[in-house]
């Protein structure tokens, strides 16, 4: 046995991401999942925001939410997030999750109803990382 170190990504790091996750899927509860991707564009097709999501058993888990800096405080991103929890109380999702950093949106989560259930401070070494969930 050898145990070696890689300062890259390699296949061999796909394949630790694939045995875990047919582990998982082994030894929890079945649960469907199904991306959730939201997308808004200008009349020529140019991205101007966009949220990426996945609907999880009970959980709509959200993975990222932009709006480009020009279009941002035009209630794009609200639009987005009443859009993709629609879309999961649909799928019969009754929370959903997210997380984000100091600088990026807690207090847009917070006037969207999202409550804090965790942080993370000094990290990734001055800064914090917020976790919110919200009852659908």
């Amino acid at each position: 046995m050898q145990i070696r170190l890689e300062n890259i990504e390699s296949q061999k790091a796909q394949e630790i991401g694939d045995l875990i996750r047919s582990y998982n899927r082994s030894k929890r509860e079945k649960a469907e999942s199904e991306p959730l991707n939201l997308y808004v564009e200008d009349d020529k097709g140019e991205l101007m925001a966009g949220l990426v999501a996945e609907t999880f058993g009970n959980w709509l888990e959200i993975e990222y939410l932009f709006v480009k800096e020009e279009f941002r405080g035009q209630g794009i991103g609200s639009q987005l997030l009443q859009q993709a929890e629609s879309e999961a109380k649909k799928k019969n999702c009754r929370y959903v999750f997210v997380n984000t950093y100091q600088f990026q949106a807690p207090n847009f989560y917070q006037k969207q109803g999202y409550k804090e259930v965790f942080t993370l401070t000094d990290y990734p070494y001055t800064g914090q990382r917020h976790y919110y969930q919200k009852d659908l």
